[in-house]
């Protein structure tokens, strides 16, 4: 089961190297959903370290974020683009297009999320019990086959042909290999 990433509810926890290397973790929380967009995240951690003169954040800590937009000294400025572009999505897409992304080798950070939503809404086929269920449904919306041929038709091994290219499958969604 994948888990799910809900970006309304991201959040970091930001501290600063300095106060690290002194031995210390001070910082705070930062829920993301209070920002629009990076320059005011980036007020919010100056306020947060206003004892330091040039502090270096540390992000020691995230949740409901997609690693390909953090890391301990990063923090994308894309993220808030994602954020508002994945409102595009129905919440029950929300989990399959995760997938799709962690599969498909796409970078959050620097690909268009309105192309990479159009790209998925392109691809995604569904959610199905199993990928011969996927190939039943496929084979149903074909005109050219009589009902006396889909008894003798061997589902199994459809889905196999099927997913050895044209289509992939992972916790039951159904994405086309386009």
């Amino acid at each position: 089961m994948v888990h799910m990433i809900i970006l309304s509810e991201a959040r970091i926890y930001v501290g600063t190297y300095a106060k690290y290397n002194d031995g210390s973790i001070e910082g705070d929380w930062l829920d993301l959903d209070r920002f629009s967009n990076i320059e005011e995240f980036y007020e919010a951690c100056e306020e947060l370290h206003a004892d330091e003169e040039d502090p270096e954040y540390m992000f020691q800590d995230y949740e409901n974020i997609p690693e390909g937009l953090i890391n301990e000294s990063w923090f994308s400025s894309n993220f808030f683009e994602v954020r508002d572009g994945l409102d595009q999505l129905e919440e029950k897409e929300l989990e399959p297009f995760f997938i799709w992304f962690n599969n498909g080798h796409y970078n959050l950070d620097s690909d268009d999320i309105d192309d990479l939503i159009s790209s998925f809404k392109d691809e995604y086929q569904g959610q199905y019990d199993s990928d011969e269920d996927f190939a039943r449904e496929f084979v149903d919306l074909r005109d050219d086959l009589s009902d006396f041929a889909r008894t003798y038709f061997d589902y199994e091994a459809y889905a196999r042909d099927l997913f050895c290219g044209d289509y992939w499958s992972d916790n039951g969604y159904v994405f086309s290999s386009n």
